[in-house]
């Protein structure tokens, strides 16, 4: 049964119909109702990721031009050295709502989600994003409104040939030395999720890359948990920190001894 409560809004009272107030041991059945919901949606999401994984790649054979704070620079570029690249198409540009001082306001909500990039590019992942305006407002852009993800100025039909011309979108690509393919996109509602350092690593080819997950056979994996690090501490190549992984270790063994408690 709901309850009606009133509530203060604008000024007036408006009558809203709320969920039952019920006892603490009620709240908490309801709440292992809701976790087994919630347990089935997260696994449902592994094995899509996996899926995605193995979707078939698209080769790259288009050499595409942006301009950077360093200057004129190609799609391979834009990974910085790493094997994956997430390239966000951004709207900021002369007719987009909020030019010059502002861009579009669905991407800057988007921007002001992204993660530390210092823990994907920890998983050889770089995230950029690319609009058509110049460097100099971009720069402007970024020291406004305190991004600092790598951004890049369109200067051909990269945002045509990619489906990001008139709509924004994640594209997302992998190299192999010198060459480029493409893996995945998503867009529109799609991009809503983006923006932890999960959501992206589960879009890319190689995924979050530990070893609980179902991935094809030779892609780099390594013990969830143990390769996190605060994000001005990360190092190339650097072995996992010890004393982390015995933290780690002894939260592992507490969740495990809990559930088998609770299965009792």
């Amino acid at each position: 049964m709901q309850t009606a409560h009133e509530t203060e809004r604008n000024g007036g009272k408006l009558a809203i119909h709320t969920p039952p107030i019920v006892s603490p041991q009620a709240w908490e059945a309801a709440r292992e109702e809701m976790l087994v919901k919630e347990k089935a949606f997260s696994r449902a999401r592994d094995v899509l990721a996996a899926e995605r994984r193995r979707m078939p790649w698209m080769a790259v054979e288009k050499a595409y031009a942006f301009e950077g704070p360093k200057g004129k620079t190609s799609l391979l570029g834009l990974f910085e050295g790493r094997r994956q690249l997430i390239l966000y198409r951004a709207f900021f540009e002369p007719g987009v709502y909020g030019w010059p001082e502002h861009a579009c306001r669905g991407c800057s909500l988007g921007a002001d989600q992204v993660a530390h990039l210092a823990h994907l590019n920890a998983r050889d992942t770089t995230l950029a994003f690319a609009s058509r305006a110049p460097q100099a407002d971009i720069a402007r852009l970024k020291a406004r409104m305190g991004w600092e993800m790598p951004w890049y100025t369109l200067t051909d039909s990269f945002d045509a040939d990619f489906g990001v011309d008139q709509w924004h979108g994640h594209n997302v690509f992998f190299c192999d030395g010198d060459k480029v393919f493409r893996t995945y996109f998503i867009n529109s509602r799609g991009d809503e999720a983006m923006g932890t350092t999960w959501s992206y690593l589960d879009a890319t080819p190689l995924g979050r890359q530990e070893t609980w997950e179902d991935s094809p056979q030779g892609y780099p994996q390594s013990p969830a948990y143990k390769w996190w690090n605060w994000h001005d501490n990360y190092a190339v190549a650097a072995a996992p920190d010890q004393r982390w992984v015995e933290v780690s270790d002894a939260g592992e063994a507490a969740f495990r001894n809990r559930d088998a408690g609770a299965k009792a």
